[in-house]
């Protein structure tokens, strides 16, 4: 990919420009074209990957997702090919658009595409086209959606069949129906869960934000605008911390493939008006995201995206990855949709949160405690609420970070987990609260064991206190840490109740274990010894005394954890400390 001269005046820390940007969106466009059928409706990309919806469902997501991105790029030459290719597709080639198939998500990004290009494309087909790709896209009126994110795609095909006058009155009906759905998962300070229970992750941003705000935006609708907006600027004020200062993106959550498509709430808020960053600042955070990717191999020889975080990487993948998945990162160039002359374009880049100053940021609704320092650039993210229905990896570890990646099922070494009895699974994860300098939730484990658990931070130190009770006496109990990342340093060492080993066994009664962990880049820290100091009483009372800083006082009991120096702490069964 052959990009402009970094521009070090107007972009410092990116070198990154609005050409820089153009360039990266030409050259992934002009990359897919060979792999387009005849007709110009499927896009076949190389590789022996296949999602489980088949052939012929992944060459249409080649279609509309590569077709999003010469939407947002408004390159009329490449939607010349993507108008023959929409032809043929609803003349018989795309598979129908049915209950809880891929076709349904694919529509969305064909209905959007359309809606934002429509003098250029939509306009300019002939009338019988236009009507069979009317009726193509209406079978997302009534399709059933799975209850998460997808409840969403009927409302984007809906908002732009409302607009060219198809079906207007079932048109309508579902976009009020889906956006009503979503209501069910917004837990308050911009934050959603991606359908039932406590998935949170990347989704909030390229899906759950996304579509409400850019129909809203689209239809011109200011109480939706006003309501779906204010959502989203409340969102960005933390989803900024989750950019390192590399430019990485958090490495939690599934569909993590589609990399740099976690800038598009970024540009969506400027869009809109609706963000509470500075134009110099979305700008680093986005080009910072961008230019860590093609930097690191996401882009192979042909130009295309492979499928994986940097380069190919299976461990990222889901059941429903196929060769053209990567592509939903064109939601990345939202912000081609702002003009050149915009104030996020001829700004000067500013600092983004990570850089400016050290940080341990609670974040309510998930249960996460964000803890960042700006020394070496990293951002950790204390996991206390997120959790899928299943054992995940990517959703049930203690932390995450952007320079680590969690251990997958099938490695032994289970990072930042509480192995008990052999077992690392955290199920049933019960958020205990979260507050400045700490978090706590309570989980079960091998046999039915319970585990509270509450980490203390500062800095870049972490005491990390696990409670293990309802095991039989004997049982072991393994404390693990964050994986060693290239470039930075792993620490984990025992603090109470654990050999060097991180192991112990558990009593007839709860047993306390306690370590202290870090993770930095930088050179030579303190040792961590010399960071914290820790003292227990009795069986769950935990004294921890910061060098330089405060002493705190946090007594953990059977599913609830409670702090009377640091903050106070209402959770259930709570015993105020001293």
């Amino acid at each position: 990919m052959q990009l402009p001269p970094e521009d070090r005046t107007l972009s410092p820390r990116t070198g990154y420009t609005r050409a820089h940007w153009e360039a990266a969106a030409d050259a992934l466009l002009a990359a897919t074209e060979p792999y387009a059928t005849a007709d110009r409706a499927l896009y076949h990309f190389p590789g022996d990957h296949q999602s489980w919806s088949g052939r012929l469902s992944d060459g249409l997501e080649g279609y509309a997702r590569t077709l999003l991105l010469a939407a947002f790029r408004r390159d009329e030459t490449a939607l010349e090919r993507y108008a023959d290719g929409l032809a043929a597709g609803v003349a018989g080639v795309w598979p129908r658009i049915e209950d809880r198939s891929q076709p349904l998500v694919e529509a969305a990004s064909i209905a959007l595409a359309l809606r934002l290009t429509r003098p250029l494309l939509w306009d300019r087909l002939d009338d019988a086209v236009r009507q069979r790709a009317a009726a193509w896209l209406g079978d997302a009126l009534t399709a059933e959606p799975w209850p998460c994110n997808w409840e969403l795609f009927p409302v984007t095909v809906g908002g732009f069949l409302q607009e060219i006058g198809y079906e207007t009155e079932a048109s309508g009906k579902a976009v009020d129906h889906h956006l009503e759905r979503i209501e069910q998962w917004y837990v308050g300070d911009g934050w959603y869960t991606d359908g039932d229970g406590r998935k949170f992750d990347y989704y909030n941003g390229w899906a759950m934000h996304l579509y409400p705000v850019l129909h809203a935006w689209l239809a011109d609708d200011a109480r939706l605008l006003d309501l779906y907006g204010g959502r989203l600027e409340a969102h960005l004020a933390d989803y900024a911390r989750l950019f390192g200062g590399d430019g990485a993106p958090m490495h939690q959550g599934r569909s993590l493939t589609y990399r740099f498509a976690t800038t598009s709430p970024l540009w969506l808020g400027a869009l809109t008006g609706r963000t509470p960053l500075s134009p110099g600042q979305t700008r680093r955070l986005a080009s910072g995201a961008l230019k860590y990717f093609l930097d690191r191999g996401a882009v192979d020889d042909h130009g295309l995206l492979t499928l994986g975080w940097h380069g190919p990487d299976e461990s990222v993948l889901q059941g429903y990855s196929g060769p053209a998945s990567p592509y939903w990162a064109s939601k990345a160039f939202l912000g081609l949709l702002l003009p050149p002359d915009h104030e996020v374009w001829t700004a000067r880049e500013e600092a983004g949160p990570v850089e400016r100053e050290d940080e341990v940021r609670p974040v309510g609704p998930p249960n996460w405690l964000l803890q960042s320092t700006s020394s070496d650039g990293l951002v950790r993210l204390h996991n206390h609420g997120s959790e899928d229905v299943r054992y995940d990896p990517y959703y049930t570890r203690l932390a995450y970070s952007t320079v680590t990646a969690p251990s997958t099922a099938h490695d032994v070494s289970y990072d930042n987990s509480v192995i008990v009895g052999g077992d690392p699974r955290r199920t049933d994860i019960e958020p205990l609260g979260v507050g400045e300098g700490w978090v706590a939730s309570r989980h079960t484990a091998c046999g039915g064991a319970r585990v509270t658990s509450l980490v203390l931070a500062r800095g870049a130190v972490e005491v990390r206190a696990h409670l293990v009770a309802g095991a039989a006496p004997g049982t072991p109990v393994r404390v693990t840490g964050w994986a060693a990342p290239e470039g930075a340093r792993a620490e984990l060492r025992p603090a109470v109740g654990l050999t060097d080993e991180l192991t112990g066994v558990t009593s007839e009664d709860a047993t306390l274990f306690v370590a202290l962990a870090r993770l930095t880049a930088e050179p030579d820290p303190v040792p961590l010894e010399e960071s914290v100091s820790v003292r227990v009483e009795g069986t769950g009372e935990l004294h921890v005394r910061w060098n330089g800083g405060p002493e705190v006082r946090a007594r953990l009991t059977d599913g609830a954890v409670a702090s009377a120096d640091l903050v106070p702490v209402s959770v259930p069964r709570a015993e105020a400390a001293g």
